[in-house]
C-alpha cells in the first residue's frame, strides 16, 4: 500500500513536470514569436523611416524645383512688360511692372501718378544676360556723338558677347524732335540689334521731373543748375531701374564715348578674376562721368553704405580702395571736344587708350 503511495506520487510528479515543461516550451515558443514579430516591426518601422526620408529628400528637391520654377515665371512675367513696342506711350489698359513704383516713396510729385513707366519706343524681351549696358542721351547743342558711341560699342562685341547682352538707350530729353532724330537714327543703321533685341530705346515720361519752377535760388543761373542736376540723377535713376531686372551687372556709358577693342571680353574677364567678392563697383575709365553730380553722388553712396559711423575717414578711404576697383587702363574715351548735358558748359576731358 505504501509502495503504491509513492509510486502515485512519483506519477503526480511527473505529470506535474510535463506540464511545466510543455508550459515553458509554449511560453518559449511564445516570446520567441513575439520577439520575432517584434524585430519584424522594427525592421518595418526602420524601413518606413527610411522610405520617409528618401521621400522627405525626393519632396525637398521637388520644392526646389517648384521654387525655380516659380522665380523663373516671376522673372519670365516681369520680363514680359518689357516686351516690344512700337508706340511711343504704352496703352493705358497694357498691365506693367511695378519696378518703379518703390519711386513713389521717394518722390512726393510721383504719388498722386498713376503708373510709373518709361514710354517704351523700340524694344524686345530680353533678360537673363550677363551685362546690360545703359546710356541716357539728351540734346547737346550741335554736337552728337551718340551713334558713334554706339557703333564702337556693338561691333567691339563678338555674337556671343551681343547675345549675353544688352544695350539700352534712353532718351531723357522732353523735345519731340530729338527723339525723333533718335529713333530714326537707330532704326536705320542698328536694324540686326533691334530685330536680335540686343539694342533698346525708351524715353522718360515728362510727368516723371519734378517742378522746380518755385525752388528758391540766389541767382537765376543757379536755379537752372540745381534743376539740371535733380533731372540728371533722375535720369539715371530711371534707366537704372529699367534695366536691373535684365541683367547680372549693369554698365553706366555716357552718349559720347568710344569702346576700346575688345572692351567687352575684358570687362568681363576682369569681373572673373577678381579675388574678392566685396567689391562695391568698378570703373573701366579713369575719368568717371564728364558730368556732375554723378560722380559725387557715387561717392556719396559709397559713404553711406560702406562706412560705419564710429569710423574714421582715412579708414573708411582704405577700404574703399578694396571695394571700389579703377580699372586701368581706360577701356572707354570721350570724342573731341566734350559738351557738357548743361547749358553754356564745354568740358575738354580726354584719356589715352
Amino acid at each position: 500500500m505504501r509502495v503504491k503511495r509513492v509510486n502515485l506520487l512519483f506519477a503526480l510528479v511527473a505529470v506535474m513536470l510535463f506540464s511545466f515543461s510543455c508550459f515553458c516550451i509554449s511560453r518559449m515558443t511564445q516570446t520567441s514569436n513575439q520577439l520575432f514579430n517584434c524585430r519584424k516591426r522594427i525592421l518595418e518601422f526602420k524601413e518606413n523611416i527610411l522610405h520617409l526620408k528618401n521621400q522627405t529628400k525626393r519632396n525637398h528637391q521637388e520644392l526646389i524645383r517648384v521654387l525655380s520654377r516659380i522665380k523663373y515665371g516671376v522673372r519670365k512675367n516681369l520680363s514680359r512688360n518689357l516686351a516690344e513696342k512700337t508706340v511711343s506711350t504704352l496703352d493705358e489698359n497694357k498691365t506693367v511692372s511695378n519696378t518703379f513704383e518703390v519711386l513713389k516713396f521717394f518722390f512726393p510729385h510721383l504719388r498722386k501718378a498713376g503708373r510709373l513707366y518709361p514710354d517704351v519706343i523700340i524694344g524686345k524681351e530680353k533678360t537673363g544676360v550677363s551685362l546690360a549696358l545703359g546710356i541716357s542721351t539728351v540734346r547737346r547743342g550741335s554736337h552728337s556723338h551718340l551713334k558713334q558711341a554706339l557703333t564702337s560699342l556693338v561691333s567691339r562685341m563678338t555674337l556671343a558677347e551681343e547675345k549675353d547682352s544688352v544695350v539700352i538707350v534712353s532718351v531723357a530729353d522732353s523735345n519731340e524732335d530729338y527723339v525723333t532724330s533718335v529713333v530714326d537714327m537707330i532704326t536705320k543703321k542698328f536694324k540686326r540689334q533691334l530685330k536680335s533685341g540686343s539694342l533698346e530705346v525708351i524715353s522718360i515720361p515728362a510727368f516723371f521731373y519734378p517742378d522746380m519752377s518755385h525752388a528758391r535760388q540766389s541767382t537765376e543761373d543757379s536755379q537752372k543748375l540745381d534743376s539740371w542736376r535733380i533731372k540728371q540723377v533722375l535720369d539715371f535713376c530711371f534707366l537704372m531701374l529699367y534695366a536691373q531686372p535684365k541683367a547680372m551687372y549693369y554698365l553706366q556709358l555716357e552718349d559720347d564715348i568710344i569702346a576700346k577693342n575688345m572692351y567687352f571680353t575684358k570687362i568681363t574677364d576682369f569681373i572673373h578674376n577678381i579675388s574678392s567678392n566685396n567689391w562695391f563697383y568698378i570703373e573701366f575709365s579713369i575719368l568717371g562721368f564728364v558730368d556732375k553730380p554723378i560722380d559725387l553722388l557715387l561717392g556719396d553712396i559709397f559713404r553711406v553704405k560702406k562706412c560705419s559711423p564710429g569710423e574714421t575717414l582715412e579708414e573708411c578711404t582704405e577700404r574703399n580702395k578694396q571695394i571700389r576697383i579703377q580699372y586701368k587702363p581706360s577701356l572707354f574715351q570721350h570724342v573731341g571736344d566734350v559738351w557738357s548735358s548743361f547749358p553754356i558748359t564745354e568740358q575738354y576731358y580726354k584719356v589715352r587708350f
